[in-house]
């Protein structure tokens, strides 16, 4: 085994997309279960898990080869746990769920404009900035990676959840009625 990690290593460093591949397949399950023991959040994890692994590939040349690998990776792993921890006390507590309130027949685009803001804030911080950035900026995807310094899956990720969130909360509230249709497809992004 320790020979295959190094050659699996060796071609991942020379740039081959299928070791790459097959580098994050044999480690993703393993690091997955160390961030959501460490983050107890599913979502927190996988974004853990998609960090952890962008950066164990890209700093594989700084990996000790006389060292076993697996601890290097679930080291990577608890630091991007962490990090993700102090983000978390970071963010401000989530706001009370407004109540149910059936409106009156009036202005149906104001009624949707200020659902959605009100939804809007109700977001995770992360969410909420990549949802602004992406559509009322008009920024990429990889922009708006490059400008939070996250990878662009990551970006794609929040926002589809940004998406999904704000699309339950609509038709929760009865703002928009329930078509079936799926929002993640509707994007440039993913």
């Amino acid at each position: 085994m320790p020979s295959e990690i190094q050659e699996l290593v060796g071609r991942c460093l020379n740039g081959d997309a299928g070791a790459i591949r097959q580098f994050v397949e044999q480690f993703q399950h393993v690091v997955y279960a160390r961030c959501l023991r460490m983050l107890g959040n599913r979502h927190d994890a996988e974004d853990a898990m998609q960090e952890t692994l962008l950066r164990a590939v890209r700093s594989l040349h700084h990996w000790d080869r006389d060292r076993p690998i697996l601890p290097w990776v679930l080291t990577i792993a608890a630091n991007r746990s962490r990090t993700a921890l102090a983000r978390r006390r970071d963010r401000p507590a989530p706001r009370a769920e407004l109540p149910e309130i059936v409106q009156p027949a009036g202005d149906g685009n104001r009624d949707l404009a200020e659902e959605l803001e009100t939804g809007l804030h109700e977001l995770r911080d992360e969410y909420q900035a990549v949802f602004r950035m992406f559509y009322l900026q008009e920024l990429s995807c990889l922009e708006i990676g490059r400008r939070l310094d996250v990878p662009e899956g990551t970006v794609k990720t929040w926002l589809h959840r940004a998406r999904k969130e704000l699309a339950d909360r609509l038709r929760r509230r009865g703002v928009v009625a329930d078509d079936g249709r799926d929002e993640s497809r509707s994007s440039r992004c993913g």
